[in-house]
């Protein structure tokens, strides 16, 4: 795929840390969308906890690199279990040696037991419910996850992605991943620092 190839010459390929994390692909509001959409055999119901709201359509995995750039990604229904999402994409790709830092939503002992025996450590913020579980000082680059994500969303319209068929959908979030993948990549060669947009949005 030309996206995975752009992305193998970035700096953030040969990195050994890698962020996780999940945002809903929202893919319609009417009960009628729901019911009639070539979408609905594969969507489903979701929540968002980050914005405290409901929606209809898919969850995206993304495993990244520090630089923003999206090393692989997933489609799921919405209401497929984070974990069970994330963990298949981690088993998905070659992570031994690898530092992978997660939100506190993708937690569970079962969870972290299987990163382990793919030979990476897991790293995520610590639950109200475990105060005996260590709190490592990592949200400062949680932050940058959330930032990719949000170039994602704001510059590059991926929650207004407009797919009504599968393969419109697919096609439509990769080629945000691929314009994301391509900025950074290009910037980089530029001597430019960060995944800034703003010189290709004219």
């Amino acid at each position: 795929m030309l996206w995975k190839a752009i992305a193998a010459e970035t700096l953030g390929s040969s990195d050994d840390l890698r962020l996780l994390d999940t945002t809903p692909v929202p893919c319609g509001q009417s009960i009628q969308t729901t019911r009639t959409s070539e979408l609905a055999p594969w969507a489903g119901f979701g929540y968002c906890p980050a914005h405290s709201r409901r929606y209809w359509g898919f969850k995206l995995v993304l495993l990244c690199a520090p630089d923003g750039t999206i090393v692989d990604f997933d489609l799921v229904a919405a209401n497929t279990p984070e974990r069970e999402a994330a963990l298949a994409l981690l088993q998905a790709n070659e992570i031994a040696g690898t530092i992978v830092i997660s939100d506190k939503g993708i937690a569970g002992v079962d969870f972290e037991a299987a990163a382990a025996e793919l030979g990476t450590l897991l790293l995520r913020p610590s639950r109200k419910d475990e105060p005996d579980r260590p709190n490592p000082p990592i949200g400062w680059i949680r932050q940058r996850i959330e930032s990719i994500v949000d170039t994602l969303k704001d510059q590059l319209l991926l929650e207004h992605h407009g797919g009504r068929t599968p393969a419109g959908l697919i096609t439509r979030i990769a080629a945000r991943i691929l314009a994301l993948c391509a900025a950074i990549n290009l910037n980089q060669r530029l001597g430019h620092t960060g995944r800034s947009l703003t010189a290709y949005c004219h």
